[in-house]
């Protein structure tokens, strides 16, 4: 049968540990010191443009990152071929998606290699939460059909 292991539940305090930083980095982008633009270069016209782009991203992973607690207390708890994961990887891949579409509209105005690099990660993790939105279902009616034979 299933044996939980050490490295699922390290992996979900490190899942928790980003979720809390990610919600105080949000909620710390609007009160941004000035002293922090300045160090990084960003001009007084697209500074409200940064933080509404770092805002929004930042936003979606703290999202993404609820989702994975979502599916990581199923597998915890043993059970993680449900059909609530397969909405949660759909969910996740949606969020990925909208991360991409707010870089790319950073890359219209302020194009950066970084933007380009985050743009491919990001979209690459929508295909693979897709992928998986996909097996995890299909693992889903397997399951089905043998609690039914047996």
């Amino acid at each position: 049968m299933y044996q939980k292991s050490i490295i699922h539940y390290m992996t979900k305090i490190c899942i928790d540990i980003l979720f809390f930083a990610g919600i105080i980095c949000c909620a710390y982008i609007p009160f941004s010191s000035r002293l922090l633009w300045n160090y990084y270069g960003v001009a007084n016209q697209t500074e409200l443009f940064v933080k509404v782009i770092l805002l929004c991203s930042g936003i979606c992973c703290v999202y993404i990152l609820w989702q994975l607690k979502v599916i990581f207390k199923t597998l915890l708890e043993g059970n993680p071929f449900i059909h609530a994961n397969v909405a949660c990887l759909r969910k996740i891949s949606i969020s990925c998606l909208v991360i991409s579409i707010i870089y790319l509209v950073k890359m219209i105005f302020m194009p950066t290699i970084s933007t380009i690099v985050i743009i491919a990660i990001f979209v690459v993790g929508c295909l693979l939460c897709l992928t998986l939105k996909d097996l995890f279902k299909q693992s889903i009616y397997y399951k089905d059909e043998n609690d039914l034979t047996v």
